[in-house]
């Protein structure tokens, strides 16, 4: 990832303290700052501002994971210089420092912002993707808890077109995913086995191509379930052999991976069966995803949750009303 100059001088400053809204670092302190940020530059005396941009431009060409996520030092670099505790004059609450921060970062296509726990983030503006892939095995707050909860309630009773307009298409926006296309069921016809498909461009700019197939509920291999695994199978298949026309490229191709995604438990009995009946270059391309993952992702890449999975307004709470 490659800054113009301009771009690079003005967010040295900010590192080093020459930019109003930041605190001053003499040669000590910026080092310290980069140690803050597990980056080993120490600072030896050189000009500070033009140090610090050779030292950030060294950041910016570390590997990322695509070209909508931040090398990982640099989303550090941004949460140390957002750091709340060392607001000067009268910013306590940073926020002339953010706009400033902004203002740079915006002419590179990102923005810097606060989460809910007064942690600096910062995220692509084309694609509205966070710079950093949270971890969803991490501990969760009381407050993604709560959140948590709200949407396994909504889990409980959305249909499956919600599940995947309310829940699915966001989530793998923010993932990084585009040109995310939905079949939707009105039209089962043109369905060919896949709820959805979209793709994902990686580092190298090469671009694959995913199918998703939904399930509200949990997908086992009994006989008798209305969500019976053969079923899967069956649309699968279809998905992995049919075409899908691409209007960016203006070609028709194949899926490389398919995602089975149920809102319920997808049974360790279901995934063996698949994984049975399928040769081992279609195992290969074939992805779970149940209820536990979908929640996990969604709360910690911090999406809003779905109107549905709000509790009703009451219209006495609404305001007075007169008669």
């Amino acid at each position: 990832m490659k800054w113009k100059p301009r771009n690079l001088r003005e967010f040295a400053r900010m590192v080093v303290g020459d930019a109003e809204h930041f605190q001053y670092r003499s040669s000590k302190y910026i080092t310290e700052f980069f140690e803050d940020c597990d980056l080993e530059y120490v600072h030896q005396g050189e000009t500070r501002s033009n140090w610090a941009a050779e030292k950030i431009e060294e950041v910016l060409a570390m590997p990322s994971a695509s070209t909508t996520a931040m090398p990982e030092p640099f989303v550090r670099l941004v949460r140390r210089l957002l750091d709340r505790s060392e607001g000067v004059d009268d910013d306590a609450e940073r926020s002339l420092a953010l706009t400033s921060l902004n203002t740079v970062l915006a002419r590179e296509g990102w923005a810097a912002f606060y989460d809910e726990h007064g942690i600096g983030q910062i995220k692509h503006i084309a694609t509205n993707t966070i710079a950093q892939i949270a971890n969803p095995h991490r501990p969760f707050t009381p407050s993604e808890l709560k959140r948590r909860d709200q949407l396994v309630a909504y889990f409980n009773r959305c249909s499956e077109d919600e599940l995947i307009e309310d829940v699915l298409l966001p989530l793998f926006r923010q993932l990084g995913f585009h040109r995310i296309t939905a079949a939707g069921h009105k039209d089962k016809a043109l369905e060919y086995g896949k709820d959805v498909w979209m793709k994902y461009t990686l580092p190298t700019l090469h671009v694959l191509y995913f199918g998703i197939q939904a399930k509200r509920g949990k997908l086992d291999a009994s006989g008798s379930s209305t969500c019976n695994v053969a079923e899967i199978y069956t649309q699968l298949t279809m998905m992995l052999g049919h075409e899908i026309f691409d209007p960016e490229t203006s070609r028709r191709v194949l899926v490389d991976h398919a995602f089975i995604v149920a809102g319920g438990e997808i049974t360790k009995q279901a995934r063996n069966w698949i994984g049975n009946k399928l040769d081992a270059n279609k195992r290969s391309q074939v992805m779970f995803m149940d209820r536990d993952d979908i929640l996990n992702l969604f709360v910690v890449t911090n999406l809003p949750l779905p109107k549905g999975a709000f509790p009703p307004t009451s219209a006495w709470n609404v305001g007075d009303v007169s008669f």
